[in-house]
């Protein structure tokens, strides 16, 4: 099993990787952040993403639908920008991982796939 550093860590090494973080989007909480730079603050990032996973899983709640959100794309002109709800944690956590990266350099299959394998690995 995997710390948050270690996990973050990983992530950067995904082809393309801009930036990382592990949130609580109920407290809207940033638990790690790696990479970003000048022009991408993770912070800023994770704390709008927060948004867009409460509003989403508030959407599901009235819709009445039993299902869980797996990952949420959002696709923009030059970046991929990839949200990761964790599954299965202790104590009901509300986590996701937030990976932003380089459209051009990424592959998002593989992105996902890999962010999947860090998500089994991490240990909090």
């Amino acid at each position: 099993m995997a710390n948050i550093e270690t996990s973050l860590k990983e992530a950067m090494t995904i082809e393309g990787a801009i930036g990382v973080a592990l949130v609580d989007y109920t407290s809207g909480l940033t638990l790690g952040v790696m990479g970003g730079g000048a022009t991408m603050d993770m912070n800023i990032a994770a704390a709008g993403n927060t948004d867009v996973v409460r509003a989403k899983v508030r959407t599901l709640e009235m819709l009445g639908l039993d299902d869980s959100i797996e990952d949420i794309l959002i696709t923009l002109d030059t970046q991929y920008h990839l949200i990761r709800l964790l599954q299965g944690r202790r104590g009901g956590d509300a986590l996701f991982l937030y990976l932003s990266l380089s459209k051009n350099r990424a592959n998002l299959g593989l992105a996902r796939h890999q962010l999947r394998k860090i998500e089994s690995e991490l240990d909090i």
